[in-house]
């Protein structure tokens, strides 16, 4: 049944004014144009819904039953033009976006702060996960958005650089490596590495860069902030990227930049081929472009 809100809105202004004339008015319409809405609706329904003479016009038993129908749709075509709207002017809405975890403890509080300022009616889910996940959850639906360190290869996702991120060498303050006017490979492969994990990108960049060297392993662990604690504690050095370096502003340690070849890790953007994003996914995609992380020399 094809039933608009404009049908709707006719068959309550004739059912409260119960004259032509004044219920055409209300609906600004010429009372030809509004006859005939009346009886395009009453052909839609398959039934009389008004009972029309020279003076008065009054509901049939069927308009009666549909009256209460009317008066529930009109209702939901205001909250859905109002939800609408609210979803338009970002008053509302919902975006989820996935991301390294590194980004999202240091860089991304900033963008949603500044975003919540402004859109504070709408939700954002994030998740915090390594490169993989990040792309998996924009290919299942999960993320509208991610921020991940590998370039996304299925054909449904677009990919797109957001921004570079060099490594640095963290050590303690007193370590050998800090008297040294410039750190290659053959000197950080002298000293105990505490190092990420094996599936983490970081980790893969290192072992590109250092190969076919080894370094010497002291442990592995999964979180920035437990290399922080083991380095800080003297029993051994890491590199880690730029966007991680806030972990390691601790009392007793350094970090300095490193040049070495191939030590550029890219970031990228990932998000859905030929599906729009939503109003609220659109206006964080474009804020992070303009927050684009500013790297530590």
């Amino acid at each position: 049944m094809d039933i608009s809100r404009r049908d709707i809105q006719a068959f309550l202004a004739l059912a409260d004014q119960r004259n032509f004339t004044r219920a055409a008015d209300q609906c600004h319409l010429s009372q030809p144009a509004f006859s005939a809405l009346i009886r395009a609706l009453e052909n839609v329904v398959g039934l009389r819904l008004f009972d029309r003479s020279t003076r008065h016009v009054v509901l049939t038993p069927e308009g009666e039953r549909f009256l209460p129908l009317a008066e529930r749709l009109a209702q939901e075509f205001a909250a859905c033009e109002k939800a609408m709207a609210s979803t338009a002017q970002l008053a509302q809405g919902h975006v989820a976006v996935a991301l390294l975890p590194s980004l999202a403890a240091g860089w991304l509080p900033a963008v949603l702060k500044r975003f919540l300022e402004k859109h504070p009616g709408v939700r954002i889910d994030v998740l915090d996960v390594l490169s993989e996940p990040c792309i998996e959850a924009v290919a299942k639906g999960d993320a509208e958005l991610a921020l991940a360190a590998m370039r996304a290869d299925a054909p449904d996702l677009v990919t797109e650089p957001f921004c570079s991120d060099g490594f640095h060498l963290v050590c303690r303050q007193d370590h050998p490596l800090t008297a040294l006017p410039r750190v290659d490979m053959q000197d950080l492969a002298q000293w105990p590495f505490v190092h990420l994990a094996r599936h983490s990108s970081v980790r893969q960049y290192l072992d590109a860069a250092f190969f076919p060297q080894t370094m010497r392993t002291l442990v592995e662990v999964e979180q920035l902030a437990t290399v922080m604690g083991l380095v800080q504690a003297g029993l051994g050095i890491s590199v880690v990227p730029a966007l991680t370096l806030f972990h390691f502003d601790r009392p007793g340690l350094a970090t300095r930049p490193l040049s070495l070849p191939g030590m550029d890790r890219q970031i990228y953007l990932v998000r859905r081929r030929g599906r729009s994003l939503s109003v609220a996914a659109q206006a964080l995609y474009r804020l992070m472009r303009r927050m684009r992380p500013a790297l530590p020399t």
